[in-house]
């Protein structure tokens, strides 16, 4: 169990206690200003209690990490935590949850890596808000830092898929030194989507659901219909057990709406202006896997994707769907390990964190 930030905020309480007794000892007539530091010692301490923490647990043979983040908390898979390897945080998207990534933990954690994949915001119950503004991308990245900073990471891999995707070239727009490497699946720069979706016939044809997505209330009652049937169609790579384990989150109270809710955040008239990400020319080691038979995201968007890459860039295109992981496992890990493992630690300068020549 994580509890690096306990022994700091003792260490730190002790150190001050004892500066603070110096002060009264040799400054008797400097009271107020030992009170001033007094003071400002107990908010420094209360602050970093009420920093994000970490409790690991065990449900039903699995690991689990329920991380803090503020007044939500997030349930998160973990595996290979007692590993010396790197840390990997894996986002899922759209209508999934951190299920998805099972397998390709087990295969991470083999290797030697760490592996942290949340539930997001929406889908882990105690990290439900009623506002739609805060499924903002601005929000869920600033979710994935707050993980990070729970576990100490100076630097980490990020990779996502579908929504999980959008969350990390938001995160390395406003984090990219927080990152060794990233990989998107399905998902293109979200410029270069923006790009096709104005422009482009195929990907506005592709992206007709999104506009239903941000109806009220129809979603929720067409998706949930017949027992879930709707959702059901939409994993036409999952089987049964992997269904189910969503559907347990789904039937939830609130969780279609906020899954959901991603969309209307981040799409149409809720968007929030002071929300805005600058989606910049990304530097940080990144591949995009792609399968041409995707249902949701056409080839204009990741031919222009390279444009917007300014760092070491490889895409992969497979003859695959939009469920990448699900339909075409074994490329798709592989691929994943050889540019995590080619980004690594050793690819940077220790002193500077600047990439070698």
């Amino acid at each position: 169990m994580y509890i690096v930030w306990q022994q700091e905020i003792a260490i730190y309480f002790r150190k001050h206690l004892v500066m603070l007794a110096a002060l009264i000892q040799n400054h008797r007539k400097s009271f107020k200003i030992i009170i001033i530091n007094l003071i400002v010692s107990l908010s420094i301490l209360f602050a970093m209690n009420n920093q994000n923490s970490v409790k690991e647990v065990i449900v039903n043979d699995e690991w689990f990490a329920e991380v803090q983040i503020g007044e939500y908390t997030l349930n998160c898979r973990i595996a290979g935590m007692e590993n010396d390897g790197e840390t990997i945080i894996l986002l899922h998207g759209f209508p999934e949850t951190s299920y998805m990534w099972l397998n390709l933990m087990k295969v991470l954690a083999e290797k030697g890596y760490r592996v942290i994949a949340p539930d997001q915001r929406g889908y882990s119950p105690n990290a439900r808000p009623t506002i739609i503004k805060e499924y903002s991308l601005k929000h869920t990245s600033s979710d994935v830092l707050a993980i990070a900073n729970a576990y100490n990471l100076q630097r980490f891999h990020l990779v996502g898929h579908d929504w999980g995707a959008s969350v990390g070239w938001a995160f390395i727009s406003e984090q990219p030194e927080r990152l060794y490497s990233w990989t998107s699946l399905s998902i293109p720069h979200m410029k270069a989507f923006q790009e096709a979706y104005r422009s482009d016939f195929d990907q506005q044809r592709r992206s007709k659901y999104i506009k239903f997505f941000n109806m009220p209330f129809f979603p929720e009652l067409y998706l949930s219909y017949n027992g879930y049937n709707n959702l059901k169609n939409i994993w036409s790579s999952h089987d049964d057990e992997e269904k189910e384990a969503y559907l347990s989150v789904f039937r939830q109270s609130g969780a279609l709406r906020s899954a959901l809710n991603w969309y209307r955040a981040n799409i149409g008239k809720h968007r929030n202006p002071t929300d805005h990400i600058n989606f910049c020319i990304v530097e940080v080691p990144s591949l995009l896997i792609w399968g041409n038979m995707d249902i949701a995201i056409g080839r204009k968007s990741i031919v222009l994707n390279e444009q917007y890459m300014a760092g070491p860039y490889n895409l992969l295109e497979l003859y695959a769907g939009h469920w990448l992981i699900q339909e075409s496992f074994e490329d798709v890990s592989k691929a994943i390990i050889k540019h995590i493992k080619t980004y690594s630690l050793e690819y940077y300068e220790p002193q500077l964190g600047r990439k070698k020549k």
